[in-house]
This record gives C-alpha cells, sequence and structure tokens, in this order.
C-alpha cells in the first residue's frame, strides 16, 4: 500500500488524479465512504470510464483496538479492504431518482415541521391549563376552539398567534410539497410500480412514493429475507453454543422506510376488506398484483389478531406485521417492472 498524499476535492483536481493515474496503470478501482457528500465523485469516476464502490460506513471491518484514526490510516484501510473484497457498497440512484427522492425527504422534513410546532402549541396551551376534551386534536371542531382561546397579557397573546401562524405556515408548506409529488410522480420511471403498490392496504400514495423512492427496484434483493434485513426488521441475535439469545429489531438500514411500513402495518388491525379507496387504487392494476394483495390482506389481518390474542405488545405486533409487509411489497416489484 502506497499514500499518495491529499488533493482538493473539486472535480478538476480529482480528474486531473485520475487520468495521471490512469496513464501509469489503466484500469483503476476507487473507493470512498457513503456520506454528506452525496454522489458527485461516484458519477465523476463512473464518467472518466473507472470502477468505484460507495462504502457503507457501518460494514467497514474495525479491530477493536484501534484508537487512532486519522484521514491517512483510513485510506490505507479502506483500499486494503476494498483489495480483499471485504466492503459492502450502497445503492446508488441515478440523477432522477435522486432527485425525486430528495422532494419525498423534503415532504417528510415538512410533515415533521409542522408536528414540531403543533407539539410547541399544544404544550404552551398545556401550561395554562387550556386543555381540549372535545375529542380529537387539528380536527375542525379542535380548530374552532383554538380560534375561540384569548389570553389576558399581550405577550402570552401574541406567542400564542405567532403559534397559529406558524401551524398555517407548515400546512402550507406540507400541501404544496404533495401537489409536487403527485405531479412529478407520474413521468418517474418508478412510476408503475409506485401504482403497483398502492394495491396492499395502508399502502397510501405518499407509502408508496417513500418505499419506492427510498428502495429503488426490489429485484436487487434476491429474497424478501434480505429485503427485511435491510429495513433493519429482523430480529438482533446474541447466540454462543446451545445458548440462543434473541434481542429487539436491529433497525439497522432505511429508517424513512422502514417508518412508512411500521405507519402503514396499523392498518391491518381491522377486519380483511376492499373498501372504496382501495378498491379505486386497484383498478388497472394487473391481476397477479391484486392477487397478491387481497393474499396479503387476509394474512395480515389474521397475523394481527392472533398475536395481539396471545397477548403480544402492540409494538411488537405492529413491527411482525410491517416485517411480513415488506415481504409481499417485494413479491409485488418482482411483478411490475420500471419503466
Amino acid at each position: 500500500m502506497r499514500f499518495l498524499g491529499e488533493i482538493p476535492s473539486s472535480p478538476a483536481a480529482v480528474e486531473r488524479l485520475v487520468r495521471k493515474l490512469a496513464g501509469r496503470y489503466g484500469k483503476l478501482h476507487f473507493c470512498y465512504e457513503a456520506g454528506p457528500t452525496g454522489y458527485g465523485l461516484y458519477r465523476q469516476i463512473q464518467a472518466l470510464g473507472h470502477a468505484c464502490l460507495v462504502v457503507a460506513p457501518a460494514l467497514i471491518p474495525k479491530r477493536p483496538g484501534e484508537r487512532v484514526k486519522t484521514n491517512r490510516r483510513d485510506a490505507v484501510t479502506l483500499a486494503r479492504l476494498h483489495r480483499a473484497g471485504e466492503l459492502t457498497g450502497v445503492w446508488v440512484p441515478d440523477v432522477t431518482h435522486e432527485a425525486v427522492r430528495d422532494l419525498v425527504r423534503a415532504r417528510e422534513a415538512a410533515a415533521d415541521d409542522r408536528r414540531r410546532k403543533r407539539q410547541q402549541l399544544l404544550s404552551f396551551l398545556l401550561r395554562h391549563g387550556r386543555v381540549y376534551s372535545g375529542g380529537g386534536h387539528w380536527t375542525l371542531a379542535h380548530r374552532r376552539w383554538l380560534a375561540t382561546q384569548s389570553f389576558e397579557h399581550a405577550a402570552q397573546q401574541i406567542v400564542f398567534q405567532e403559534a397559529i401562524d406558524a401551524i398555517v405556515d407548515a400546512d402550507q408548506r406540507l400541501q404544496r410539497l404533495e401537489r409536487q409529488l403527485t405531479q412529478i410522480v407520474p413521468s418517474w420511471s418508478m412510476a408503475p410500480v409506485v401504482a403497483a403498490y398502492q394495491a396492499m392496504r395502508g399502502a397510501s400514495f405518499v407509502v408508496a412514493v417513500t418505499f419506492a423512492a427510498e428502495i429503488g427496484d426490489v429485484r436487487r434483493f434476491e429474497t424478501p429475507r434480505q429485503l427485511m434485513s435491510f429495513l433493519g426488521l429482523v430480529p438482533a441475535e446474541s447466540s454462543t453454543g446451545q445458548t440462543v439469545r434473541r434481542k429487539g429489531l436491529t433497525l439497522a438500514g432505511n429508517r424513512r422506510a422502514r417508518r412508512a411500513l411500521v405507519e402503514a402495518a396499523w392498518t391491518y388491525r381491522y377486519p380483511a376488506r376492499v373498501g372504496e379507496t382501495l378498491r379505486a387504487r386497484l383498478d388497472g392494476l394487473p391481476k397477479a398484483v391484486r392477487d397478491i394483495a387481497w393474499k396479503a390482506q387476509i394474512r395480515l389481518c389474521a397475523r394481527y389478531r392472533r398475536l395481539s390474542g396471545v397477548g403480544k405488545k402492540l409494538p411488537v405486533v405492529v413491527a411482525a406485521i410491517a416485517r411480513e409487509m415488506a415481504a409481499f411489497l417485494w413479491a409485488i416489484g418482482r411483478e411490475v417492472a420500471p419503466a
């Protein structure tokens, strides 16, 4: 292993180094850790005709005794492990897929921002003894109740009104992003897959788009167990000899897709049926997809009742449903290919 030094991260400097090394050695193989810099370096090296691997940082083998970490040591270690074939690469989306994924994540960030603002307002009201007892929050009746609230001190009234205005702005931002999603997704190559995913109960448009944007083409997973493991929906294990110890979920992999599946899994607590909303989503889909979705609904609803009946905690039951839901989505993704 030889350390050649450090270079600037500008595209011109990278191209200069690549052409210099290619003139001496021919075919080159590069690798770097996935991080906040994205896939620009990967695409530049691929465009120059060389192989590049974007490494998953969590899967890099590390010795427990290492206590010194420098750029030089990391570079030499990566080169050694890459030569030995011990590195695991991440899936790199194309430019269009990455753009849609950015929009999906922006919509998720807007939803999180609105949730925080709502919680801040409810906490402010709770501190002053204003508790709504007419049902759920953020319904039309709850908003009417908020409109009747007033405070004696001007400063508190300003805080209350600013919080209300912030929530309204957050609502409008979220609606704008969702409208953009509905306009852009039909022209996306994954649009047929998104429509097929919606055959599943609980897989609304947002859930289907989130799953497709974060996972990509599920055909890259040979078995549904690999997809479950990628989503972190399998139990961790610490076994030795004849002793088998299983722990909670690994929670590894893509947390956004995992959270979307967990939210969708709650719909299977009701009996299996095809309502008007689901019937509209099934129109025009292949029979094989409809059969998989109905088979999934019958199995998952029964499994929810069975696990709940034996006393399992609800989060455990929902995680089990989400895990099997991922397997059925994998089966649907094998039936419908991207455009």
